[in-house]
């Protein structure tokens, strides 16, 4: 706690900042008790939902914003929206190396489901990472240049990989740097895992569109599903035409009772997001003094909520998602397994007490047994609970070593 004082007062800084600007953007969405009333149907006139998009375009600082609980996962957020702006022959080129696993067999990358983004001849191009995971900034604006592509596609957080998040400052660079060469392009963020990790939204310094999961930082831990696209209005409003139909587009889409989580949800994101900010701050300082490699160090500028620990072999992996199982208020006498899983080539391991179903803003661990044998930490609903789960996630690798 010594070690990591200063960084747990600016994460502290950056809660406050985010949670007055959220309050604000309620006052300024006239957000009442009214709103929070069911509506069914087509869902006509339902104030609560429209007031909602205000509060969501307000805080990441988008002309427009489309938040529903139909979303089904981040994923369903990000294919609504790569749908709704691509065409045929038209291209997406990722600068930031492979998309993660679940969005893959929706852009047609891996398997062979039908109705893809290739099945609808809509081109998949990429940037490699260098060698260090760092953005190869050079050879994508050869790349931009070069393909004048309609989509300039960012992925913010590392997914499986050993490469670090990107945080505002990368994202704003890129976005220069396409801007600069290809000023047509659109600039789609995946921000799954970022929101409200700083006091810069990624919309400020030129992306153009982002999706996320409302099981993950903006839901605040109370939102029971559901995802958001924000940015410019226009491409609001294509993808809005694709979640429902063209022409209907944000105007129809009944609520059926959870507008209240979904407010409640979105009013604790900011300070849910820093206590999961701290309990990675937190896991990380500890294993350090511990002896292992971790990313991002304590002290670094965080992209998002995940700590990556490097642990070294399989035993100390399972030991790891015990501990933080154990220290869960849900499910805690469970021993999480590896198993196979779709789409994984290796066998993976998941640790989750949750009370939401997949929600990773909870405290939750989970990697592929497969080396270099790291894992993968995030979320955690307040700090203590987390502080609580990393510490006995130690102990029971500690005891592993000890064996």
């Amino acid at each position: 706690m010594k070690l990591c004082a200063d960084k747990l007062r600016e994460v502290e800084e950056i809660q406050e900042y985010n949670q007055i600007k959220m309050i604000k953007a309620f006052q300024n969405a006239g957000v009442r008790e009214s709103y929070f009333c069911a509506s069914t149907g087509y869902g006509y006139d339902d104030c609560g939902r429209d007031a909602l998009d205000r509060v969501y375009a307000y805080v990441f600082d988008a002309e427009d914003a489309l938040v529903r609980h139909n979303f089904v996962s981040g994923t369903h957020a990000l294919t609504v929206a790569l749908f709704g702006i691509l065409r045929p022959n038209d291209t997406m080129l990722s600068v930031t190396g492979m998309p993660y696993d679940t969005i893959r067999s929706a852009i047609g990358i891996e398997g062979s489901y039908p109705g893809s983004l290739k099945d609808f001849d809509i081109r998949f191009e990429m940037t490699e990472l260098c060698e260090d995971g760092t953005v190869d900034y050079e050879q994508v604006e050869k790349d931009i240049a070069e393909k004048q592509p309609k989509m300039v596609y960012i992925q913010r957080s590392r997914g499986y990989s050993l490469r670090a998040t990107l945080t505002w400052r990368e994202i704003k660079k890129i976005c220069d740097i396409a801007k600069r060469v290809s000023p047509k392009s659109v600039i789609m963020l995946d921000n799954c895992y970022g929101e409200f990790i700083d006091k810069v939204e990624p919309l400020t310094v030129g992306v153009d569109i982002m999706a996320g999961s409302l099981i993950k930082n903006p839901g605040g831990g109370i939102a029971p599903t559901g995802g958001y696209i924000a940015g410019r209005a226009d491409l609001v409003e294509m993808c809005a035409y694709r979640l429902t139909t063209p022409g209907t587009g944000k105007e129809i889409g009944a609520t059926l009772g959870v507008n209240r989580e979904m407010f409640m949800g979105a009013y604790h994101a900011p300070h849910v997001t820093g206590e999961a900010l701290k309990t990675a701050v937190f896991a990380s300082a500890l294993f350090e003094l511990l002896g292992f490699d971790t990313n991002p160090r304590y002290s670094d500028s965080r992209g998002d909520i995940i700590q990556l620990i490097m642990l070294g072999d399989e035993e100390k992996l399972i030991s790891f998602c015990g501990g933080i199982q154990s220290g869960s208020a849900v499910d805690s006498f469970v021993q999480p397994l590896p198993s196979d899983m779709p789409g994984y080539e290796s066998q993976v391991i998941m640790a989750a007490g949750a009370f939401t179903l997949g929600s990773s803003i909870e405290l939750s661990a989970d990697a592929p047994l497969r080396e270099p044998y790291a894992v993968w930490m995030q979320g955690s609903l307040n700090f203590h609970a987390g502080k609580l789960g990393v510490m006995l996630a130690a102990d029971s690798v500690l005891k592993d070593l000890h064996k």
